[in-house]
């Protein structure tokens, strides 16, 4: 009774905190606006995108994350962290990193032009789907890698007594367990294109590659066309929540059952050539993830030198940001880790930042100064776009804790605490750790709401990186970029490593 009491508060402070802001822009308005001559091809091209570059992502990640699951090197922990980075990139800074490589004078083109070759271009419906793919890939692999690592390494011992050949391990093992995560994944990251502003921005090239976003964006900030944009984001909301009952419907099936928590030995796919293979996957991904980064990291060196106290300033509040809303995410998916939870928590990246922030001023307006509340709006909005995140990563695990141990815990007569300390917690443990450093890394980067409350006391490093491009301190900017990059990737670094058990990812 007590832990269903905490799960209906929970679903009730998530549901009021995304659904609200939503009506007081509602109330604002008067009701709701009409669809403008181009907002049935920005919905046209967000769909197309948005399922195109979920496909992709998850296509390519599944034999990266099979690659690094059944190989063991010097070095892949840091390798399996390092890609993870560009998910974790504030969206403008890796956007630079893409076109540092395949933009006009990017390290791709000089090659091409070198050798007479084609050109390419960055720029259009290909280049959004190339950098959602870059975004996203790292997210897919580490979720279907979660996947294969929890299969019971008793499982693999007992396929190679039988002698099954790399092709039956697949069919009986690992299939059953990418039937259960990759909709997930690919329903998770079809709603953070659906939403996508950034990129659609900077590459999408011209009112043909507009996405939902950035029509709001337009319907808000050169319109004020409050009716019209609460509109766009309830037509947003329902693309994802469509895209949510897809992949729950498709996501069926339990776990493959518990073992002994032994670190997996893999017999499988131990030829020269699957040896190749698996290193070919690695070699491709990594390339091509982490060169964009190292662009980045090279532009940013020279400008950390020119970082003043109000860089410094904006940093520690990033920081304080991004630890509170990385408690607070966690104390809501923990309780809402099931399958109606999981729905519900898409609603927080589903919804536009930029309604959510307008609905939160005018709610606040009457009473206090929104300028003053700031940090901790931030706070909230971050935990609720994290959550669908969170969610994808806990709820596989946390169901499959439930079916193996819950009848065992009702015979011992566990109360809710400690079936929470003693059971859900420590085989929660990875995921967890993952969970929490990837909440603590978006929050990090996170511009969206701040951008409209903040004030020059209150600016986060993001919003100080956007600060400084703006007065033409593009030095400055560099290197406020990579004090953000590294802080990102130090709080997923810590979190993460924290949750890692006998995983060595």
């Amino acid at each position: 009774m007590a832990s269903r009491a905490v799960a209906v508060s929970a679903a009730l402070a998530v549901a009021g905190l995304t659904l609200g802001p939503v009506i007081a822009v509602l109330i604002r308005a008067g009701g709701w606006g009409v669809l403008g001559p181009g907002d049935l091809q920005a919905l046209r091209f967000t769909l197309v995108q948005a399922l195109l570059s979920a496909a992709v992502s998850v296509a390519l990640a599944v034999p990266v994350a099979r690659a690094l699951a059944r190989r063991r090197f010097r070095g892949r922990g840091a390798l399996v962290a390092l890609m993870g980075a560009p998910f974790i990139l504030p969206v403008i800074v890796a956007v630079l990193g893409l076109i540092a490589v395949f933009g006009q004078n990017g390290v791709v083109n000089v090659v091409l032009r070198g050798v007479g070759a084609p050109e390419l271009s960055i720029y259009g419906l290909h280049g959004v789907v190339l950098a959602h793919v870059f975004f996203n890939l790292p997210l897919a692999v580490r979720l279907l890698l979660q996947g294969w690592l929890a299969i019971p390494a008793e499982r693999f011992r007992l396929a190679a007594s039988l002698g099954l050949t790399p092709w039956a391990t697949l069919r009986t093992l690992e299939a059953p367990m990418l039937l259960r995560i990759a909709p997930g994944a690919f329903a998770v990251i079809c709603v953070i294109c659906l939403s996508s502003f950034a990129v659609a921005l900077t590459l999408g090239g011209g009112p043909r590659a507009t996405t939902v976003e950035l029509a709001i964006y337009q319907a808000v900030r050169f319109d004020f066309d409050l009716g019209r944009a609460a509109l766009l984001s309830v037509i947003q909301l329902a693309l994802a929540l469509g895209a949510g009952l897809f992949a729950l419907k498709l996501g069926t099936g339990g776990g493959l059952g518990s073992g002994l928590d032994r670190m997996q030995q893999r017999w499988d796919g131990q030829g020269a050539l699957h040896r190749a293979i698996d290193a070919a996957w690695i070699g491709l991904a990594a390339l091509f993830l982490l060169l964009p980064l190292g662009m980045v990291v090279l532009k940013g060196l020279a400008g950390l030198v020119l970082l003043g106290a109000s860089t410094w300033h904006a940093a520690g509040n990033s920081i304080a940001v991004a630890l509170a809303s990385t408690v607070l995410c966690t104390l809501w998916a923990l309780p809402l880790s099931t399958r109606r939870g999981e729905l519900l928590g898409l609603a927080g990246i589903a919804l536009s930042p930029l309604v959510l922030g307008t609905g939160l001023f005018l709610i606040l307006r009457p009473f206090v100064n929104p300028l003053t509340l700031a940090l901790p709006v931030t706070v909230v909005v971050n935990a609720l776009v994290s959550l669908p995140f969170a969610l994808r990563i806990l709820r596989p695990e946390a169901e499959a804790v439930r079916a193996d141990y819950a009848r065992l815990a009702l015979a011992l007569g566990l109360t809710p605490l400690a079936w929470v300390r003693m059971v859900l917690l420590p085989r929660l443990r990875r995921p967890l750790g993952f969970a929490a450093g990837l909440t603590a890394a978006l929050s990090m980067g996170d511009l969206g709401v701040i951008a409209l409350f903040a004030d020059p006391d209150r600016a986060t490093l993001p919003l100080q990186v956007y600060r400084l491009m703006g007065a033409y301190r593009m030095e400055a900017a560099s290197g406020a970029a990579l004090l953000l990059l590294l802080l990102s990737f130090a709080a997923f670094w810590i979190f993460d490593r924290g949750g890692r058990v006998n995983a060595d990812a």
